[in-house]
């Protein structure tokens, strides 16, 4: 039975989540003219910027706003995790998010969700009605489930992402045509979905808009060669939006929001080599290609985006900080941090963050000592290899941000306020009058 055909007993409110990965609010909010159905959200119900998480990407922002929980309790704290004990590294996947999700609480409530690309969430669970799982998929035979929803995917030429190897050409042509058919199909998907399925909660995500805006965001910023193409492909989001927004009978809530902002890029930060320059770091070969090949001297190293840890005696293998000289060693690499600054000049952290400060939780053992927020135009990466250039230039001209996130509700009775990814989820638990424990998330609802 299709979601407009049903016959309900008792009527229960629902919600529609969209994702909208890396729009920054500001992109939206400052032309209404040109994204007119995110400005009908903001007027008949409430829309604002809000904060993302520490640290800013997606790996560990999805798992956060889908679950309302710091990656403390998550376990996931990036797209590359370091095995407890070890100098061994991973990279986390849906059965590595310790926390329940969401879509978890609504099964429990004996209702139905539908969840579409969510990153971080393959393999898909098999204890919702309809998964199919987004980036980090091995691929769309494994990342559906049912099994027909494959054959139906497959029909409609759907992709769990855009090819982004084609935004490292010079010539961007052939990475925006394949965006606009990603994104396309990926409309069809949550279209065909939105009225085949008997849903309670549909929680999908376009991450096409996150491509985009890491290949073509200074062009939109600066007046470049693809900003016309740039918010073509944003008025198609808009338009999306729009006609699944009408599609919607009254008793569902929609929200869109983005898991973090964005900013022009113009510098990539390699802070490995910052730190083997400075003294923090040594390895001990002459072409390192891994965390474990760092030699016992090392006293820091690093992770993306701007993680860092301490090689500490008796957490790390070869750890060579004692324990009661580790507050000392971490204020002096935060000092360095704050002080270091780019080829113009400029700072390069806008602050650093203690582990104490951003991380609680039982997983919180692999949580970084410090995570830097870079300023706007810096990407902070953290490749193991010697004699690299600290400050560098990439393909990407666009990266993520701390601030301007984006959230709409498109309900009277929402106030977002002073608001970040940790309130999403229990605001959709509220919306659709789920209960849940006080205190059981890092949020608070906003209806």
């Amino acid at each position: 039975m299709g979601l407009f055909d049903r016959l309900r007993g008792e009527e229960t409110p629902r919600v529609a989540f969209i994702g909208v990965d890396g729009v920054p609010y500001s992109l939206l909010s400052e032309n209404e003219e040109l994204f007119p159905n995110f400005a009908a959200i903001a007027d008949e119900g409430t829309a604002s910027e809000i904060s993302s998480i520490v640290p800013p990407e997606s790996s560990a922002c999805w798992p956060s706003l889908s679950t309302g929980k710091n990656p403390g309790e998550t376990g996931v704290y990036g797209f590359q995790d370091r095995e407890i004990g070890t100098y061994d590294t991973y990279v986390p996947m849906g059965n590595d998010v310790q926390a329940d999700r969401v879509w978890d609480h609504v099964q429990e409530a004996d209702r139905r969700a539908t969840v579409m690309n969510v990153p971080v969430t393959f393999p898909p669970q098999r204890t919702v009605q309809r998964m199919v799982s987004g980036f980090l998929s091995s691929g769309l035979d494994k990342a559906a489930f049912p099994d027909d929803v494959r054959e139906y995917l497959e029909s409609i030429d759907y992709r769990i992402d855009v090819d982004p190897k084609l935004g490292h050409e010079a010539d961007k042509t052939a990475f925006i045509e394949d965006a606009h058919e990603t994104i396309d199909a990926r409309f069809e998907a949550f279209e065909h979905y939105f009225e085949q399925d008997d849903w309670d909660l549909f929680f999908g995500v376009f991450m096409t808009t996150d491509r985009v805006n890491h290949f073509l965001f200074e062009d939109y910023e600066r007046d470049g060669e693809y900003k016309e193409e740039f918010l073509e492909f944003y008025r198609k989001v808009d338009d999306y939006i729009g006609r699944l927004r009408q599609s919607l009978p009254d008793d569902v809530t929609l929200i869109v929001a983005s898991d973090h902002g964005f900013t022009t890029l113009d510098y990539e930060v390699h802070f490995n080599e910052w730190l083997r320059e400075e003294g923090w770091l040594s390895f001990n070969t002459d072409e390192p290609t891994e965390l474990g090949d760092i030699a016992d001297e090392t006293r820091a190293y690093s992770f993306i985006p701007g993680r860092f840890y301490i090689n500490l005696e008796g957490r790390e293998p070869r750890g060579t900080v004692p324990e009661d000289e580790y507050d000392d060693v971490r204020d002096q690499l935060r000092a360095d941090l704050e002080a270091l600054e780019g080829p113009e000049g400029r700072n390069v952290v806008e602050r650093v963050v203690e582990k104490e400060e951003a991380f609680r939780g039982d997983h919180d053992d692999i949580a970084p000592d410090l995570v830097a927020i870079p300023n706007h135009g810096f990407d902070l990466k953290s490749g193991f290899k010697a004699d690299s250039d600290v400050f560098d230039t990439g393909p990407r001209n666009g990266m993520h941000s701390f601030d301007d996130t984006a959230l709409y509700i498109d309900h009277p009775d929402a106030s977002i306020g002073e608001a970040d990814l940790f309130d999403i989820t229990p605001t959709i638990l509220d919306l659709m009058d789920i209960e849940y424990r006080r205190g059981e998330f890092d949020g608070a609802s906003l209806v």
